[in-house]
């Protein structure tokens, strides 16, 4: 391990001493233990189970303080059993040594912010009068309830004088309910709509929108701001993660800078074309500096000298994956530099060095995230971190460099990273309590020819107790998105470990269609979702399953949202490749996808257009193979997942694949989450998740 030093050994000591004895767990206010400790069948039995999963802390994006000496944090904590989790505050120092907890478990915090002389953090919590903004005194260690703002904020930023703050809250602007529309009517229950969207993700539009004000901060009270976007029917910060990371202040505390999309109806659910927009305090005037830009424009940031504004940018309208490219713009002439060019990678989470000389960003590079330095003048570009390993989140003050960071084998942790030559030391160990009971499966390169004649990278991920002796079921993994890399990540849900720990043969191809292996590989997916990426999938199981430690006879193909569309029509094209199936949440009718999802514009891009477009030679493609016409070659079990508040890929995808399953003869199973959407988040809800995708999974690929 690189640079492992006494205080280093000392935290990771006392983080096995937290979770490894006592009474099973840290108690909430309402006496709810949030579950930590492994039982001693846990512990016996070696491996990653599903009920140990949800003993894991999850650790969020790191802040340094302005002094780069500490870092404040986010872990959340989970209890099976009461089915909910909460999250707190940590804080660790720099040089090594044991994280502190700052908050208690009276309410979920966020959006933690540092003061200026590193004597205070705000933050979000949910402790009191729903998301307010509260402060730690990192010296005496009191909390302080700053802001009692009617129905609670959604995010907040302070002004870099700490004179005032910056927040987005929901206002209702529009009348949706028919009670809201006929007030005779009140005990009537319809949403009435005439326009698009009226709902995205997971949520029906109610006539709300997230808004944002300014307010004074005046010693430790936060007044009722003043709305700088009345009018707004689109939400700020954007919907559906409402990141307040995409709203900023100037160092000179004059003006904000933010990205929103200023589209309503069917533009905004048929448009990318967000924009950046400035606001200054003292005019109330706002200024959209990147109209030129169709496609998303996102992330802006302010350099700390205030002379450049940066953020994220991709060209084309409509196309959610399309490259990103980062833009400087010299704030006092106006003139847009378009940094990256030549750069065939994504630009994703980044931060600005305290002289305004270098941008440090996270990148994907063949199948990996890593931390890349940029030098703002001559635009030169120098990776910084390598290894199997995927840097998430970067934050940078007084010359030090710290990331979140992950792998197949480890869930995200905080390093700390020297910023010339990419050393690393590992500063939290959440989870070493349960890492040293369990021994996790081998994730190995392995680089397959496809039938272009091209390399593709596909991840192994072998059974922790493997023997190469004997002969395993393997799964043919199936990437979503579809354009989202297989790097070194891990996942909560679909987790690579899990299924190896299940002695299971993990495959997981970049196939066509994912970043970080340059933008013609990205891009050749859109208008041929049936097409060369299929054959890459397959490609990679052939190439697999010719090992003497693969069981040929017993191989399973799974996946979620793509990847669920991937399942469904490898199904009908797999010549008896696979004897079992599992669709997450996938696209089984390319038509009445089309019709049902929100977001119309990936729809349009990916597929080519709408299915009653009929001289459109590359939608008429897509629907033409849509994976629902050649259910009647369907001959392997298959058991589908949906969420029934799943708007991307609606329920109904999955119903349609089921009954067509059942109706033909074969073995069929359908899981329904009433509560869930594109993803299973719910503690109960995912560990059976969990056991039914094994369950169907043995039946088939382990009986004889």
């Amino acid at each position: 391990m690189k640079n492992f030093h006494l205080k280093t050994a000392a935290a990771l000591l006392l983080s096995l001493m937290m979770f490894s004895c006592g009474k099973g767990g840290q108690e909430t206010a309402d006496g709810v233990a949030i579950d930590t400790v492994l039982t001693k069948e846990e512990i016996a039995k070696g491996v990653l189970t599903p009920e140990i999963m949800w003993k894991f802390g999850r650790v969020g994006a790191p802040v340094l303080s302005p002094d780069g000496s500490q870092v404040v944090y986010t872990i959340s904590y989970y209890n099976l059993k009461a089915n909910k989790g909460v999250t707190n505050l940590y804080l660790v120092d720099t040089k090594g040594g044991a994280p502190k907890k700052i908050t208690n478990e009276k309410g979920n915090e966020s959006n933690p912010i540092w003061s200026k002389d590193g004597k205070s953090i705000y933050f979000v919590s949910t402790r009191e009068d729903g998301a307010q903004v509260w402060k730690y005194n990192v010296v005496n260690e009191e909390l302080t309830k700053l802001s009692n703002i009617v129905n609670g904020i959604n995010g907040f930023q302070i002004s870099p004088d700490e004179t005032k703050i910056v927040y987005a809250a929901d206002v209702k602007m529009q009348k949706v309910a028919g009670s809201e529309l006929y007030p005779e009517m009140e005990k009537a229950n319809v949403r009435i709509y005439d326009s698009l969207m009226c709902r995205h993700w997971d949520t029906w539009e109610d006539g709300s929108y997230s808004h944002l004000f300014i307010a004074e901060l005046s010693g430790d009270e936060i007044e009722t701001g003043i709305d700088i976007t009345p009018e707004a029917t689109w939400d700020t910060p954007m919907a559906t993660d409402y990141e307040i990371g995409e709203v900023q202040w100037s160092p000179d505390s004059k003006n904000i800078v933010f990205a929103t999309k200023m589209l309503t109806g069917r533009e905004y659910a048929t448009r990318t074309n967000s924009d950046i927009y400035i606001y200054n305090l003292d005019s109330k005037k706002v200024d959209n500096i990147s109209k030129e830009n169709l496609g998303y424009d996102r992330y802006p940031t302010y350099s700390p000298d205030g002379k450049t504004i940066a953020w994220w940018s991709m060209e084309t309208d409509g196309y959610e994956s399309d490259q990103k490219r980062l833009f400087l713009m010299d704030v006092a002439t106006g003139k847009k530099t378009y940094a990256t060019a030549g750069f065939d990678q994504n630009v994703e989470s980044y931060t600005w060095s305290n002289d305004s000389k270098n941008i440090f960003f996270t990148s994907g590079i063949q199948g990996t995230e890593q931390v890349f330095k940029m030098d703002v003048v001559s635009k030169a570009i120098k990776q910084i971190t390598k290894g199997y390993h995927d840097y998430t989140a970067l934050s940078f003050q007084n010359g030090v460099l710290v990331g979140q960071k992950m792998s197949i084998k480890m869930s995200p942790e905080i390093f700390k990273v020297d910023a010339n030559t990419g050393a690393e030391e590992q500063l939290t160990y959440t989870n070493e309590h349960i890492y040293r009971h369990i021994k996790m499966g081998e994730a190995k390169e392995r680089w397959v020819t496809t039938t272009d004649n091209k390399k593709m990278l596909v991840w192994v991920v072998y059974p922790p107790k493997f023997d190469s002796t004997k002969k395993y079921p393997a799964l043919l993994y199936c990437q979503g998105g579809p354009q989202s890399t297989i790097s070194q990540f891990w996942s909560f849900r679909w987790n690579f470990q899990i299924m190896a720990a299940n002695d299971y043969i993990v495959v997981a191809p970049n196939r066509r269609g994912v970043p970080s292996f340059g933008q013609a590989w990205n891009a050749q997916i859109s208008g041929d979702y049936s097409g060369q990426n299929i054959k890459d999938y397959l490609s990679a199981i052939d190439d697999v399953k010719k090992e003497l430690w693969v069981d040929a006879d017993h191989l399973g193909c799974v996946g979620a949202s793509y990847g669920g569309y991937s399942v469904y029509y490898l199904a009908g094209h797999h010549e008896k490749r696979f004897k079992a199936f599992i669709a997450h949440n996938g696209m089984y009718n390319l038509e009445s996808f089309f019709a049902e999802t929100e977001e119309t514009f990936f729809a349009n891009h990916d597929l080519g257009g709408p299915y009653w477009d009929k001289n459109n030679k590359v939608a008429q493609r897509s629907y033409a193979n849509s994976p629902h016409r050649f259910v009647q070659n369907w001959d392997s079990p298959i058991m589908v997942i949906v969420g029934e508040n799943d708007f991307r890929i609606p329920y109904t995808e999955g119903l349609q694949a089921f009954h067509a399953a059942k109706l033909r003869g074969l073995p069929a199973k359908l899981l329904v989450f009433p509560e869930e959407n594109h993803f299973v988040t719910k503690p109960q809800n995912a560990v059976i998740w969990q056991h039914e995708f094994f369950g169907w999974l043995d039946k088939w690929l382990k009986t004889k």
